[in-house]
């Protein structure tokens, strides 16, 4: 499976949990961290997690290792860490204010099926 594949496998694992405005975005050549940013969010803690739970489960089915997770607990921006591809689930709230669309500007978005 490709790296955009493994994007395209954590967006629809999230659009299944009800994830609102679920992006991707390609960030090769403009950042070393990462070649593909998944970015979506839930409503509530309790979405936000699901969301992040589902995804996790997605990933390991499909035999993709997670490296990472970080802010489960607080679900209010939860990071899953699956190499080349990073999963941002936020609450509406923590969106809206980092706004990471805008600050990856230059990122061109791949379209979520």
């Amino acid at each position: 499976m490709n790296l955009e594949e493994i994007a395209r496998l954590a967006a629809d694992a999230a659009e299944e949990k009800k994830a609102q405005r679920v992006t991707i975005l390609d960030i090769r050549g403009l950042s070393v961290i990462a070649d593909y940013f998944v970015i979506c969010h839930g409503n509530s803690a309790t979405q936000v997690q699901a969301i992040a739970t589902g995804i996790k489960e997605k990933m390991e089915e499909a035999g993709i290792p997670i490296k990472g997770v970080e802010g489960f607990r607080e679900a209010r921006w939860v990071l899953l860490d699956l190499g080349d591809v990073v999963v941002h689930v936020f609450h509406k709230d923590e969106r809206d204010f980092y706004d990471l669309e805008r600050l990856w500007g230059d990122a061109q978005q791949v379209r979520v099926q």
